[in-house]
């Protein structure tokens, strides 16, 4: 609209100096043949037939270049600006709404939790009890490794213990029978006490044979067979030459899928707004979509906002959680976030295509009860989704929309339809090609 105005502006200078250039040319011409006027008197029309007939292609070039600039005048400036005629317009009556103050941002899916099962000791592989791409729950054993030296070692410490034990009682009732000394008992609870200790180690070190899934989830790739050595503490790492294929680190990923999450970051600009509606104690809701964002929505709730700002990136990073019952969601994956920050309560929103802007500012027309317009400055607090909640006007105002390029300061005005139709809220429901601007910031 502005680089309409501006074109607008520099033909009517144009006109301007085309202008000043003819008057100049005209003085010119008269003082040319002024001197000559003195015989019009004496023109006959033989005299005037002489003229036109010698003049004739100046003549007519100049009936050519009036005609072509009244009709160019009339372009620019319609007979509602010369004569007072009605322009076509359609409009708006403003109303006080709510309007959900919605902002946009890119993330990434990421797992609720994930563990890499690595093993606690190095031995080999026995058996593998979990298949790629299962689900499992927490506790299910995934892995078995050799335990016939570990078993042996638990049942020898174990069988020690018992023994310890028993002469333990014994000692009890030798004290009691004053045939042994209390150092004698003390000296056989404390050998029964560490034997016990050595056979509760021998049986968590059996426990590492047994590799179990700490979390509900969905297993990845295996990357173990049946035979491989596996060492504890080993970075993930699987490779494959021409003669074999070995893996370490990592025998395979559990991955909670449901719920999941979707982490994003929001401008700095944006904090207060998101702080402003914790303090509320109302979660923050978010709408995500992934791929093709005709298929499916996901809603959530906002877990957690970060407790510090990147200066890198002046945003904060924020965390969401969506149910992910489907499992059509894989960590990793593009998210296009719409967060519902707040709501702006008794908001004036009107069609950002009414919104004029122009080097003075920004400003609407609006039209009285006769279809008068005026020019009115506004502010544009928050845009989206082709409205804008804009201040300086008041509720019931009617709003020119279509047509408002025609109209000037206290031209006159027709309703292209029988009625107004009031002003619709921006939709809540966001699109990802919906850019979100605010100023109120």
């Amino acid at each position: 609209m502005s680089k309409i105005e501006s074109s607008l502006d520099q033909l009517v200078i144009k006109l301007g100096q085309l202008k000043t250039v003819g008057k100049a040319h005209l003085c010119s011409l008269w003082q040319k043949y002024s001197p000559q006027l003195d015989k019009l008197k004496k023109i006959d029309y033989a005299t005037v037939k002489a003229f036109v007939l010698k003049f004739k292609w100046r003549i007519f070039l100049v009936l050519i270049l009036l005609y072509a600039g009244s009709k160019v005048y009339d372009y620019f400036f319609p007979a509602a600006d010369k004569a007072g005629g009605p322009v076509t317009v359609t409009s708006v009556i403003v109303e006080k709404k709510d309007i959900p103050l919605i902002i946009e941002a890119t993330g990434t899916i990421v797992s609720n939790s994930i563990v890499d099962i690595r093993p606690m000791i190095t031995n080999t592989v026995a058996k593998i009890l979990v298949k790629d791409g299962q689900e499992v729950k927490a506790g299910d054993l995934l892995f078995q490794l050799d335990d016939r030296n570990d078993k042996a070692n638990y049942e020898k410490l174990k069988a020690l213990a018992d023994d310890a034990q028993s002469q333990y009682l014994r000692a009890k009732e030798l004290v009691a029978k004053n045939f042994i000394s209390k150092a004698g008992l003390e000296t056989s609870s404390a050998n029964a006490k560490a034997a016990l200790a050595a056979a509760k180690a021998a049986e968590v070190q059996l426990s590492f044979d047994y590799i179990r899934s700490p979390i509900d989830g969905r297993a990845g790739i295996v990357n173990v067979f049946p035979g491989s050595l596996v060492q504890a503490s080993n970075v993930v790492s699987t490779s494959t030459s021409s003669t074999a294929t070995s893996s370490v680190g990592a025998m395979v990923t559990i991955t909670q899928l449901n719920p999941i999450n979707v982490q994003f970051v929001i401008p700095e600009k944006d904090i207060p707004t998101l702080l402003e509606n914790q303090l509320d104690g109302e979660p923050l809701k978010v709408k995500v979509t992934v791929g093709d964002t005709s298929k499916k929505t996901y809603e959530g709730t906002v877990l957690v906002v970060d407790n510090q700002v990147d200066p890198s990136i002046a945003a904060v990073r924020v965390k969401a959680q969506i149910p992910n019952d489907s499992m059509t969601l894989l960590p990793g994956q593009f998210a296009r976030v719409s967060l519902v920050a707040s709501d702006l309560k008794d908001a004036l929103s009107v069609p950002s295509q009414a919104v004029v802007i122009n080097p003075r500012g920004k400003f609407v027309y609006t039209l009285d009860k006769d279809g008068k317009a005026s020019s009115v400055p506004i502010k544009v607090i928050y845009e989206y989704q082709g409205n804008s909640v804009i201040t300086g006007i008041q509720a019931g105002d009617r709003i020119a929309v279509e047509g408002k390029q025609n109209l000037r300061p206290g031209s006159k005005t027709r309703e292209a339809k029988s009625s107004a139709a009031p002003v619709n809220s921006p939709a809540t429901s966001p699109t990802p090609a919906a850019t979100t601007t605010s100023d109120k910031k």
